[in-house]
């Protein structure tokens, strides 16, 4: 008896750790985060929290469905490579049926809550699910264009979290999309350097250079889109949403962040790949802190 509720408490927490895997529950939180603190950096007047947790929730259900799809279609890829070999698709212990099935009613019930804010928020939620999944999902093992096209659903979410409280397409959301837009960058090629022989595996070449191959182009490109980080950071300064500290300690932070992709360019190697991906750890969760610290 006791033996068979061990082996029960066992599959039940198998498939718990099953369905983390599919949503990526620790980069969804990352998402999560961002649209969250883009709301309260564009609130006004008193937080509705409940508010914040339908938008948390609403937008961890649609990426978890975009996530899920992305699964699906990468389920033969991901047995090829070390840091995706032990998925539930990849290993066979969810069939591609029951993640179908996880996905559709995720995405139906997350855009059925980004609609109680404004037809805004389910129609970028939407149009952020369907980029990630059906368009830069395949387009990974035909082109490195699939960074860009995969930059604007990794930026939306700040997006989503603006237009959910302002009820329209601001200077202000437009402003954080592009924040979190060119951050991306410079962190993808990063991860995509260390992670290089992993993803050459299982056939994706996602680096700048022509072949996908590593060279200091991924350091130069990233250097082209850390850049803009600096004046970008300023903007909400200007647009007088926070004060001039966030406007300063946002500079610092890209420019930081520029100098780490400067550093790959002249040096070229794996540690300085690292060293990027972890200022990039850094920069996005700093600035928005930093956003909303100066606010309050």
């Amino acid at each position: 008896m006791q033996t068979k509720v061990a082996n029960k408490s066992t599959a039940v927490f198998q498939k718990l750790e099953d369905y983390k895997l599919l949503v990526k529950f620790k980069l969804n939180l990352l998402v999560v985060f961002s649209a969250v603190m883009a709301y309260l950096i564009a609130a006004t007047g008193t937080t509705n929290w409940m508010a914040v947790f339908c938008l948390g929730l609403g937008g961890f259900l649609v990426t978890g469905a975009a996530n899920a799809l992305n699964q699906v279609l990468e389920r033969n890829f991901d047995k090829d490579m070390k840091r995706t070999e032990n998925r539930p698709l990849a290993t066979g212990r969810m069939t591609v049926s029951e993640a179908v099935m996880a996905a559709g009613f995720m995405s139906l019930v997350g855009i059925t809550i980004l609609a109680l804010f404004n037809p805004w928020t389910a129609f970028l939620g939407t149009i952020s699910m369907m980029i990630y999944a059906f368009i830069y999902t395949p387009m990974k093992r035909v082109s490195n264009v699939a960074v860009l096209i995969g930059a604007i659903p990794g930026a939306l979410p700040m997006m989503i979290g603006c237009v959910a409280i302002q009820g329209e397409l601001t200077a202000l959301a437009l402003v954080l999309f592009a924040i979190q837009f060119m951050w991306q960058f410079p962190h993808f090629w990063a991860i995509a350097w260390v992670g290089y022989d992993d993803y050459a595996n299982a056939g994706f070449y996602l680096l700048p250079s022509k072949d996908g191959a590593r060279d200091k182009n991924a350091g130069l490109q990233s250097l082209f889109y850390a850049l803009p980080l600096i004046p970008l950071g300023t903007m909400p300064y200007f647009m007088g949403v926070t004060g001039l500290v966030s406007a300063i300690l946002l500079s610092l932070l890209a420019i930081a962040y520029a100098y780490f992709a400067w550093d790959l360019y002249k040096k070229c190697t794996k540690e300085a790949a690292l060293r990027l991906m972890f200022s990039s750890f850094v920069y996005l969760p700093m600035a928005l802190i930093v956003l909303l610290a100066d606010k309050i």
